[in-house]
């Protein structure tokens, strides 16, 4: 500032004024309150800093339902962050969500850690996710357990079967396909539901299927080492005396599949321990049924059509079930010049019975050896008709006499090889690479004989050869000249009933007239008030009194015999 020129007073008796420096600034009270807001700001943009958890990225194959700045990760239904950023991925086939998670939660961001959308859903397991038509989807998290950090996240596309909370088992399972099972399928214990199937995935070599599933707490304490695990899609009908049964685990197991377990009858054993196999039978009466031990695979030559059977089809002996058909096929044979089917089969002996198999154990012989004994006493494959409605076939085995008869006729003979399994087969039997690919390397081979439906067409062509043989021409001609013959029978017939109206009929009207006339006569005669009629009753009564005498005569003579020689005496006064 400036200083002013102060002029002295003219009188000395005015006071001098002292000379005072002014301050340059002075602050006003109003900047305080800008002041105040930078420092609340800064206080809360370091408690948001140090409140910050980590950030992670997850892809996704679409983000549907997903929207920057809104769309949040909740866990258990609480919020434990926010997707701050969506965008494309540089080879566009996904897309890349960008999430910031609270402190709280910076541990879900560790390796084993799954994210998913939730959104409206219908699958197995049924409809999830209803809440999100109105609020919106969300992601949806589960914590891991791993120590290692991570920031890179592959979503699922479907939510979880089972969360890392939950409490229960999980175990294996192995089958042959999945049937209609699926992510979500129950699973039942005494038509309860107690678990669910997790995942599926085929076998590396693509025969098998593994299944594993998730048996919920504390149910889980009923699967033994010894349970059994079967299919329960649909429903089953039984048919017996007592009527039709239906039996099934529920109506969604009959709309979207399931499984069931049990285990036998005080054979239930230890609990087994998490991650334990099973196998998967197709229906529980497969599941429940003993073990059958080990399988012996049988070949079998039929030199007849084979339609109608089909690979699984049931191998019988006398009507119980030992194995069923493993695969068919066709070669041809060079010496005789005609094809061959080979079926393969597989046969478990252990179904034959406890005393077939200690007398096995007990026998020092090898099972081709016990086989060529039972082919001696007539033992033969045949195949025959199981349905007549759909014409599918099986494979009987039964001991036949004419087989027995034609080995014990060969071996005196001195051939003794007639029905050995070697004769089986043709003479150029295929190797064994000519086989299945699963067949054993030395195979059982079993004599067959021709099944019933190549016996009955056998008869019927018989029976059309003798048809042939008949004359069909011969007897018509012979018929017709017989007709011919017949005609002129009935021809002369109608001449002769015509000579008869015209001669004979007078006569016998006339006839018939006289008949009459004496008829009238008889009756006349016989009338009750004819006179012979009268004379025939008198001499009726005449004849009833002499009866009468006759019978007082008797009565007397019955009592006084003497009488035939003395007479009748008088009567004494």
């Amino acid at each position: 500032m400036s200083e002013e020129k102060i002029e002295e007073p003219a009188d000395e008796t005015i006071p001098v004024p002292e000379k005072a420096r002014q301050r340059d600034w002075m602050p006003s009270l109003i900047w305080l309150i800008p002041i105040l807001a930078a420092v609340i700001g800064i206080t809360l943009a370091v408690h948001t800093w140090l409140q910050r958890g980590p950030e992670i990225v997850i892809e996704f194959r679409s983000a549907d339902g997903l929207e920057a700045g809104k769309t949040k990760v909740k866990y258990k239904e609480v919020e434990i962050g926010s997707v701050t950023a969506v965008k494309l991925a540089k080879d566009h086939t996904r897309v890349l969500v960008t999430v910031l998670l609270n402190k709280e939660a910076e541990d879900f961001a560790v390796a084993d850690s799954r994210f998913w959308v939730v959104r409206a859903r219908m699958g197995s397991s049924g409809i999830s996710g209803l809440s999100t038509l109105l609020s919106g989807g969300y992601i949806g998290a589960d914590a891991g357990i791993e120590k290692n950090k991570s920031h890179k996240f592959t979503g699922l596309e479907v939510p979880p079967i089972v969360t890392r909370d939950a409490s229960g088992k999980q175990f294996v399972l192995h089958a042959d396909d999945i049937g209609s099972l699926d992510i979500g399928s129950p699973v039942y214990f005494r038509r309860i539901e107690v678990g669910k199937v997790s995942a599926y995935d085929l076998d590396p070599d693509g025969k098998k299927v593994t299944m594993r599933i998730f048996v919920n707490a504390p149910y889980d304490k009923f699967v033994g080492v010894n349970t059994r695990f079967w299919h329960a899609s649909g429903f089953e009908v039984k048919l017996s005396a007592s009527g039709v049964a239906v039996n099934t685990q529920s109506l969604m197991s009959i709309l979207l599949g399931g499984l069931a377990f049990q285990a036998p009858e005080f054979m239930r054993g230890a609990p087994a321990n998490e991650n334990t196999t099973f196998v998967l039978a197709k229906d529980q009466t497969e599941a429940m049924k003993d073990d059958d031990g080990e399988a012996k695979t049988v070949l079998l030559y039929f030199k007849q059509s084979v339609r109608g059977l089909t690979p699984g089809a049931e191998v019988n002996f006398r009507g119980l079930i030992l194995g069923q058909v493993k695969s068919i096929g066709i070669e041809y044979d060079r010496e005789r010049k005609e094809f061959n089917m080979p079926v393969l089969v597989e046969i478990y002996p252990a179904r034959i019975g406890r005393k077939y198999i200690q007398a096995r154990d007990e026998e020092k012989i090898t099972p081709q050896q016990r086989l060529h004994f039972l082919i001696k006493r007539g033992l033969a494959a045949q195949l025959r008709t199981g349905s007549l409605l759909t014409g599918q076939l099986y494979v009987a085995l039964d001991f036949f006499p004419e087989v027995a008869a034609a080995n014990k006729a060969a071996s005196k003979n001195g051939t003794g090889t007639k029905a050995s399994p070697a004769d089986a087969a043709p003479k150029d039997a295929p190797p064994t690479d000519a086989l299945p690919t699963d067949a054993p390397p030395t195979l059982l081979l079993l004599p067959t004989v021709p099944g019933n439906v190549e016996q009955m067409q056998a008869q019927i062509a018989a029976l059309a050869q003798k048809f042939n043989k008949i004359p069909f021409d011969q007897i018509g001609n012979e018929l017709n000249d017989s007709l011919k013959e017949l005609k002129q029978t009935l021809n002369s017939t109608g001449r002769l009933a015509d000579k008869l109206n015209n001669d004979v009929a007078p006569e016998m009207a006339v006839a018939l007239k006289d008949v009459s006339k004496t008829l009238n006569q008889t009756e006349r005669i016989l009338s009750g008030n004819a006179p012979l009629a009268q004379d025939l009753r008198q001499a009726l009564q005449e004849l009833t009194r002499a009866a009468a005498s006759l019978r007082v005569l008797t009565d007397y003579f019955e009592l006084h015999p003497e009488a035939i020689i003395r007479g009748k005496q008088k009567d004494k006064q």
